[in-house]
């Protein structure tokens, strides 16, 4: 299919109907993905900001028809404009399409639309009339024709296929797709078991992701155009501890007929564990083989207890216990229990190991033993399980700027040391730790040495005693974005230190995957996965997390979880294996961009965030105990109603 027809969007207008296909200008302020349903074209897109025609042949009367009964299907009825207006829109539009309408109706359906975007509580209303009279105004003719019962018949009288879906900024940036404005609405309401229940529709660990979330959705919130973005990860705590502290048994859903397939799962972790979840939903048999004595992986070993308390993970995992899920705890793949009698035994696996180990600094000395040298991920699983994991050392240097770097330092004063330092090679800018993690290191009095790289380990009788850094500057930006940091010639310098903890990245470790699996694997010992089907290169082995992202935010990997259980579903119940219109539906959005940061909302009284209570610094780095306090239950709410009910609706046709 050739390029866009026609498009109007967020009332710019490129209009190429007159035009030869080699003049045909591109769309403005949108680009239009084509090819996202399976090889399929999508001839016309209709949404919040307007509407896009490639294919000549698309009926806009019907695409209008077709829009409208979703407006009417997603309205959610508390406002009249939206809950009536768009019901009488639907009724009009069909009326002209079945050639029942009269020219009057057109401008009817125009003043009736401008009335619903100006009165409507939320943005289904306030933006859905947008594409109707967009689409009244440039194809009035088509309408017209309609009327008069000559609308556009398809050519050989092939109806097209429409798919349509309600999104949000948030939720579309969440790797779950959590209904962010309905579950916060709900806690609005006082509903709060209620908007538990919706979010535990798209994942199992609320409390866990309510405390250590990275909040891909809060970057993608519209509030934030006015004010601050709604605190929608401490919103999920707050009905998360609401339901545990209130001592309300978990309103879980109904468990599908127990059926005679089984899914053996590696790794419970969170992508593991979520995956256990829903397939534990949908009544199959699963059981997690786990390496460590507890649950969490990564979640439970990486993460201290002061950002996530081992209670909170330990009671999600007994709900998804409670689903039937077992789980064989002090059990290691490849030591304990083979791949190939895992294959044996069950119908799936899922392969859903963390990045457990650590990558190499590349500087003299480092493999060779010294006492007081520490991977960082080893130092926290160390910390995670009450041990010291070098009592004689006093002075700590940690090189890195991740979260995991952050965390090192800061458990590092927990554990009794005094003298804490981070090293870094580019600024404070371009950290990709949590910026709240930063900044809540730097109140506890971490020492920072940006522009700064480690050239050799200094070690005395078989111990570190300290670490040579070369001074770094700037230069243009890598791969990833961040300018390159350039090493300065004859700047090195040294830091005294007992203790050295490289925390410059985590890696893969595939050694329990026997000859008999064979799977392929990346460059980067990361596992190679068909993105449409979520397989391995093996027959009925699915993977996804870390050992397939490599390194990557707790949330996309339960995100992931999610998404291989539907595969898994899809596989065992002999129906293709393949993304839904949902997904794609998702991913088309990412692609066409739901959020606009420079959006001009036009609401000019900012109400401020509300901020969870946390410990003052002297008191917090000393203990391991939860820093921050929740919501208490007026302050939930009050957070709750800044929420702009962001719901938009997107369609295409095919």
């Amino acid at each position: 299919m050739g390029g866009v027809l026609f498009s109007c969007w967020n009332g710019k207008v490129v209009d190429n109907r007159e035009k030869k296909p080699e003049e045909f200008e591109p769309p403005v302020e949108i680009s239009l993905p084509a090819d996202f349903f399976h090889g399929k074209d999508v001839k016309a897109f209709m949404g919040w900001g307007g509407f896009v025609i490639k294919d000549p042949d698309v009926s806009i009367v019907d695409l209008c028809v077709a829009f409208l009964e979703k407006v009417q299907e997603e309205s959610c009825g508390q406002c009249i404009p939206c809950r009536v207006g768009t019901k009488v829109m639907l009724e009009m539009m069909r009326e002209i399409s079945e050639g029942k309408g009269k020219k009057e109706d057109l401008e009817t359906l125009k003043s009736l639309g401008e009335t619903i975007r100006r009165s409507s509580k939320c943005t289904i209303g306030q933006t859905s009339p947008t594409p109707i009279i967009d689409a009244l105004t440039y194809y009035r003719e088509a309408f017209e024709k309609a009327i008069e019962g000559k609308k556009k018949q398809v050519a050989g009288g092939e109806t097209p296929r429409f798919v349509a879906k309600v999104t949000a900024p948030c939720m579309n940036a969440c790797p779950s797709h959590l209904n962010v404005p309905r579950y916060v609405e709900l806690i609005k309401d006082g509903r709060f078991l209620d908007s538990l229940e919706v979010i535990r529709e798209n994942t199992c660990l609320p409390g866990v992701l309510g405390r250590v979330c990275v909040r891909p959705c809060e970057s993608n919130c519209r509030r934030a155009n006015v004010d601050e973005a709604i605190s929608i990860k401490h919103l999920k705590r707050f009905v998360a501890d609401y339901e545990r502290e209130k001592h309300h048994s978990p309103k879980l859903p109904k468990i599908a007929a127990k059926r005679d397939k089984k899914v053996g799962i590696v790794g419970a972790g969170p992508a593991g564990l979520t995956c256990a979840y829903y397939l534990a939903e949908k009544g199959y048999q699963v059981t997690v083989f786990e390496r460590f004595g507890e649950p969490g992986g990564m979640s439970a070993m990486g993460i201290p207890d002061y950002r996530l308390p081992r209670p909170i993970l330990r009671r999600e995992v007994e709900i998804i216990q409670s689903m039937g899920v077992e789980i064989r705890y002090n059990t290691m793949v490849g030591r304990d229990i083979t791949m190939k009698e895992i294959r044996d035994e069950f119908d799936a696996i899922f392969i859903a190991v963390g990045a457990q180990g650590s990558t190499s600094m590349r500087v003299k000395g480092e493999d060779a033993g010294y006492k007081g040298f520490i991977p960082g991920v080893k130092y926290l699983m160390e910390i995670n399980q009450g041990r010291d994991p070098y009592p004689e050392g006093e002075k700590v240097v940690v090189v890195g700027g991740g979260n995991v770097a952050i965390d090192c330092v800061r458990c590092s004063f927990r554990i009794g040391k005094e003298d804490v330092n981070l090293v870094y090679r580019r600024t404070r800018k371009e950290m990709p730790a949590d910026d709240v993690e930063i900044k809540d290191a730097e109140e506890e009095e971490v020492k920072f040495h940006f522009l700064c790289n480690p050239t050799r380990i200094i070690a005395e009788d078989g111990k570190v005693v300290g670490v040579e850094l070369i001074k770094m500057e700037l230069g243009e930006p890598d791969e990833s974005g961040r300018r390159r940091p350039i090493p300065v010639e004859g700047s090195e310098f040294i830091i005294d230190t007992d203790i050295l903890v490289p925390a410059i990245g985590q890696a893969i470790d595939l050694s329990f995957i026997d000859a008999d699996t064979q799977l392929d694997v990346t460059r980067k010992n990361t596992i190679i996965v068909d993105p449409e089907t979520m397989m391995t290169s093996v027959e009925g082995v699915f993977s996804a997390g870390d050992c397939v992202t490599g390194p990557g935010a707790l949330v996309e990997a339960a995100g992931g979880g999610r998404t291989v259980a539907f595969r898994i579903h899809q596989y065992l119940s002999g129906e293709p294996v393949k993304r839904t219109d949902d997904e794609l539906m998702e991913d088309f959005f990412s692609a066409v961009g739901v959020y606009d940061p420079k959006e001009d909302i036009g609401i000019i009284d900012g109400r401020q965030r509300r901020d969870l209570k946390i410990m003052p610094p002297e008191k917090r780095k000393y203990i391991f105990d939860e820093v921050e306090s929740g919501y208490p239950i007026n302050e939930a709410i009050e957070e709750a109603d800044r929420c702009l009910r962001c719901y938009r609706i997107g369609l295409v046709a095919l």
